[in-house]
């Protein structure tokens, strides 16, 4: 299933340029960076490690002006040559969409020139690279006792990359998605040209580009909102068995001002030992109850929760989240609690990113599966899919967890009506799975969409 977006449409009607003419043509382009030829075939890589499509060079540019010139060049060659036009950022891509056959890739890494600058006062932000990593942006941020407000649940990615998207996490049902935490872009659209857009300068072009998918232009530089950060954060999971007490308890929490900071929740099917083996993170409020809990064969759902806070605002931080937790239905014996600094909670992912790397299990296919459904068919998708498609969750995490799509104001997504929908997360990868194969997940794909 060859889904890129960036191949190229063939018109009969126009002839065809060869590679060497469009070579030869690239190399009369004034850069402060400059084009490679030769060392290109990481840029058909990417996260997705499925597609592989070998562009004709690669760009990296020192400034934003070798943007703008490398596509005003092919704009105006153009559409003889067929060319097209990718931004790579970190290369986390699924499907291939930072790949450019027989075309162009911008490393958007190489950009250079100011980084991440902070302004503080009233409104605080941060005037960043659009091929800079948002772990970079929080430390650079945190300097000032300040953050952004809405994250991913992964940081080593790009700015242009998750804007580029929507950059949904635990964090959305509070601030939206990333897209709408910001102010302000500097975009080279397909013509070449560079633009700042922002809600009341160049409107439209700053709402195509938000969550645009890389179709409206590149985002070059953003300047996103941020807020106070907290030193801390307490870290909860509990288990439920009903999916229906899981979802009422998840769409609780999200509907109110004063709760959690961050509410995700995800599946766990047939698990051994599984308060055990999350020991060694978490304290068991009740250590015998919660030794004696027997996940063996189970369908469980575990909402994950987590309140910030600063060390002398540790005693009343604690009566709120017992108060929140008063509120809840869960499973008692599988209450536990965590404490980590505010950087390790938000980069957390990266700790099992290291790991997989050390047993070389990183760089796979990962065909996962993210889906939107709506509170309408929830509970009939979650019976079928949770009770008889998938036997176990050996193969990666299923996230699923609900937003508020009042939060949402800048997707191009035509959502499902009612003010509610769930956000799902299949994060499998083949080597994990049964029969280790992409075509044994593309058959639980195909059943996932039929329900």
């Amino acid at each position: 299933m060859n889904l890129c977006s960036n191949l190229p449409l063939a018109d009969p009607s126009l002839p065809n340029l060869g590679s060497s003419y469009v070579l030869s043509s690239l190399k009369t382009i004034h850069l402060d960076g400059h084009f490679n030829f030769d060392n290109i075939y990481h840029a058909a890589n990417d996260f997705g490690n499925r597609h592989h499509y070998l562009p004709l060079a690669i760009l990296h540019p020192k400034s934003v002006s070798d943007i703008s010139s490398t596509i005003k060049h092919i704009y105006e060659m153009g559409p003889a040559t067929e060319l097209t036009i990718a931004a790579r950022g970190h290369g986390h891509s699924l499907q291939g969409q930072a790949q450019a056959h027989r075309g162009v890739v911008i490393n958007m890494e190489s950009l250079q020139g100011p980084k991440t600058i902070v302004h503080t006062g009233k409104m605080p932000y941060a005037d960043v690279s659009g091929g800079e990593l948002w772990i970079n942006i929080l430390h650079e941020s945190l300097k000032h006792g300040l953050a952004p407000k809405s994250w991913t649940d992964y940081l080593h990615l790009t700015v242009g990359g998750t804007l580029s998207n929507a950059g949904i996490s635990g964090q959305a049902f509070r601030h939206g998605p990333q897209i709408n935490n910001v102010y302000q872009l500097e975009v080279v659209t397909g013509k070449g040209d560079i633009i700042t857009c922002s809600e009341t300068q160049n409107a439209d072009l700053f709402y195509g580009v938000l969550g645009g998918l890389g179709q409206f232009g590149i985002i070059t530089r953003a300047r996103i909102s941020l807020e106070p950060a907290p030193k801390m954060v307490k870290w909860i999971r509990v288990l439920y068995s009903e999916f229906s007490i899981f979802s009422k308890d998840q769409e609780h929490l999200t509907s109110f001002k004063n709760s959690f900071d961050y509410i995700e929740g995800f599946v766990i099917i047939n698990r051994t030992g599984l308060l055990n083996t999350w020991r060694s993170s978490f304290n068991p409020r009740e250590p015998l109850q919660a030794s004696q809990f027997n996940s063996d064969g189970r369908t469980l759902y575990c909402l994950e929760m987590a309140k910030y806070f600063n060390p002398d605002e540790t005693h009343i931080v604690n009566q709120v989240i017992e108060s929140l937790l008063s509120e809840l239905s869960y499973i008692p014996s599988t209450l536990l609690l965590s404490e980590v600094p505010y950087v390790d909670f938000l980069d957390r992912v990266h700790v099992s990113e290291i790991k997989l790397r050390a047993k070389g299990l990183w760089e796979v296919p990962h065909p996962w599966l993210n889906l939107l459904i709506p509170k309408s068919r929830i509970h009939d998708f979650a019976k079928e899919v949770f009770g008889n498609i998938l036997r176990d969750t050996g193969n990666g995490p299923i996230l699923i967890y609900p937003v508020n799509k009042s939060k949402y104001l800048l997707t191009k997504l035509t959502l499902h009506k009612g003010s509610w929908t769930y956000t799902l997360d299949l994060i499998f990868a083949p080597s994990l799975i049964a029969g280790g194969t992409i075509e044994h997940l593309w058959l639980l794909h195909k059943k996932i969409f039929s329900t």
